[in-house]
């Protein structure tokens, strides 16, 4: 028996194309077993035997555990929106053992359309589309963490337009309608009297760039703009009207939402998930270099200048930790309640899970890969 574990395990280790010719190899059976066996049957020739047989399991292919598939969806070609190509160009995905698929849509409703239709495991998006499909009663949508929870989009202009009131009349690009830049907008006017409609019209765009383009190209005065498509647009010789940032405006801006459903199916991989954009958040805000490589990479921008204004202004409100922030919920919900007083009775908790930040934080993964330089 003892003998034929040792042939088994030498077919593994000795395959014919390297050279050893097996069958000519286990004819001089009597020479081997008179090697092999001592006066028990395997004796003095225990130690080879056992050897041999080790050498051969230490040499067989571990079996490895096939990559766990899993997509994201992202909304917005931006920096707070960052931490998925981060983790892939990191390698952190595979590290974490997931097969990682990322798909771009660029709306936040849109997107939320495609988590409630089944179809991704994660969405990266800002908050609105979200809480208001919560409110009418899509209460499987559930926030795990969140990249940002302040608003640092920015109202740009050119010419004589100098003053939010003299934005009066005029047609705003913004990426869609209930995307973050949509929001903003209101948000931000709204503080110096000005209301839609009334004041002033939106373009759907369809996205930052599509913004800057319809700028430059003069198909509207005005657009919201985050970075680093912002200082794409200071470069070409157009000016703030509003600075976002100075604002303060309170937002799940960029948050890590999923389905309940997705949670209890496949709560592992999911917890291998947030491990992994936890490592791209860390890389993120201690290796700006990197993230220059791959934003230039993603957005095809090559100028270090924009580069490192964008960084410098965006960086500054990226949660660390992917931590939630109530203020940042309850500043939407109580938008939502204008149009729909359902909202006034959702809790921003309610819009939460964080058990996968909570055992990240408990298990040390934070301290130990923040100690890390």
């Amino acid at each position: 028996m003892r003998l034929a574990m040792v042939r088994m395990a030498f077919s593994f280790v000795m395959p014919a194309q390297a050279g050893i010719h097996l069958r000519s190899f286990w004819g001089r059976k009597s020479n081997l077993d008179s090697r092999l066996r001592g006066n028990d049957g395997w004796g003095i020739g225990s130690g080879l035997g056992c050897w041999l047989v080790a050498f051969a399991v230490l040499m067989l292919p571990h079996t490895v555990r096939a990559a766990d598939k899993f997509t994201t969806i992202y909304s917005a070609r931006v920096m707070a929106q960052a931490l998925p190509w981060i983790a892939e160009e990191a390698g952190l995905f595979k590290k974490y053992n997931l097969d990682h698929n990322l798909v771009f849509i660029a709306s936040s409703s849109i997107t939320t359309a495609a988590l409630l239709g089944g179809d991704p495991d994660m969405t990266m998006t800002g908050g609105v589309g979200n809480v208001i499909a919560f409110v009418r009663g899509s209460t499987e949508i559930v926030y795990i963490g969140s990249a940002k929870n302040l608003m640092t989009q920015n109202i740009i202009a050119g010419g004589n337009l100098k003053r939010p009131e003299d934005l009066k009349g005029k047609r705003i690009a913004v990426s869609r309608i209930g995307s973050n830049s949509h929001y903003f907008t209101i948000q931000a006017l709204r503080r110096h009297g000005l209301e839609p409609n009334r004041d002033y019209t939106f373009l759907q765009s369809g996205g930052d760039p599509e913004s800057l383009t319809a700028l430059l190209a003069g198909g509207v005065e005005v657009a919201c703009l985050t970075p680093p498509t912002d200082v794409q647009a200071l470069a070409r010789g157009f000016h703030y009207v509003i600075y976002g940032p100075d604002l303060k405006i309170p937002y799940a801006a960029t948050s890590f939402v999923t389905k309940r459903s997705t949670i209890a199916r496949r709560p592992q991989v999911m917890a291998q998930y947030m491990r992994a954009v936890g490592e791209a958040s860390k890389i993120m805000h201690t290796d700006r270099e990197f993230v220059y490589k791959v934003l230039g990479k993603q957005l095809r921008l090559n100028d270090r200048t924009i580069l490192e204004a964008a960084y410098n202004a965006e960086i500054k409100v990226m949660e660390p930790r992917l931590a939630f922030k109530a203020d940042a919920f309850q500043a939407i919900l109580d938008e939502v309640a204008q149009t729909d007083e359902r909202a006034k009775k959702v809790k921003p908790l309610e819009l939460t899970d964080s058990r996968f930040l909570n055992d990240m934080e408990k298990s040390g993964f934070w301290d130990q890969i923040w100690a890390k330089r």
